[in-house]
């Protein structure tokens, strides 16, 4: 039915998985940031996280893949030399594909956490500062797992839109399933055959990923459950 490149495609949506997967590692460690620059009591680092997430969030994902591979790539060969290294650096369209959706993701994911943790009342950080624990025990035990609660919804909408973003990173070189549907659908000159494996396969994906985030919702939803009880 593929004319033997459903092995190739298949090569293709592992790399897209781990990917998207890599990509969404970096932009909760950034939208976490993000949220914490957003809800400090210091107005210049509430201004900093406010200015990331506008401003990537209005610039088109295309533009910013664009943008940060090639601008930065020739950045990072302008830097070099003045450090003493000549040789012309090119970077891996791999690794500049999971920090740029990383990134990009990081600002959207920042709203969501921010949210989440403005939906949690006071009073639960007061009862287990009030209980003696310390900071860091407050926030991992307590505030943490009801953020992920809240968060769960608006992080699911985000992850299935990385998902769907990672076919743009093939447009610097990354030979996911995109692009190498595409080479087969050069090759063969069947288009249709090809892409509509690749939707399929990105449809099962997004079924898997909505079943197991559906599952760990549930999860925290009864464990805060059997908590009030």
């Amino acid at each position: 039915m593929l004319n033997g490149y459903g092995s190739t495609i298949l090569d293709g949506a592992w790399l897209t998985l781990g990917l998207a997967l890599s990509s969404m590692a970096v932009a909760i460690v950034l939208g976490l940031l993000g949220a914490a620059f957003r809800l400090s009591p210091r107005r210049g680092l509430a201004l900093l996280g406010e200015t990331y997430a506008t401003v990537i969030r209005g610039i088109p994902d295309l533009v910013l893949i664009l943008l940060i591979f090639y601008g930065g790539q020739e950045m990072v060969n302008r830097v070099a030399p003045l450090l003493g290294y000549e040789d012309y650096i090119d970077i891996n369209p791999f690794v500049a594909g999971v920090f740029t959706l990383g990134f990009i993701f990081g600002a959207y994911l920042s709203e969501t956490f921010r949210g989440a943790f403005m939906a949690i009342p006071k009073g639960q950080a007061e009862a287990g500062a009030a209980y003696g624990m310390s900071g860091g025990q407050v926030f991992f035990r307590i505030l943490v797992p009801q953020m992920i609660r809240f968060a769960i919804p608006g992080f699911t909408n985000n992850w299935l839109v990385l998902t769907k973003a990672t076919a743009l990173v093939s447009l610097i070189g990354l030979q996911d399933m995109m692009f190498k549907a595409k080479s087969a659908a050069d090759a063969t000159r069947e288009p249709f055959t090809f892409f509509l494996a690749v939707a399929a396969l990105y449809l099962v994906l997004t079924t898997v990923s909505l079943l197991g985030l559906r599952l760990l919702e549930k999860r925290y939803s009864t464990g805060v459950k059997a908590a009030e009880l």
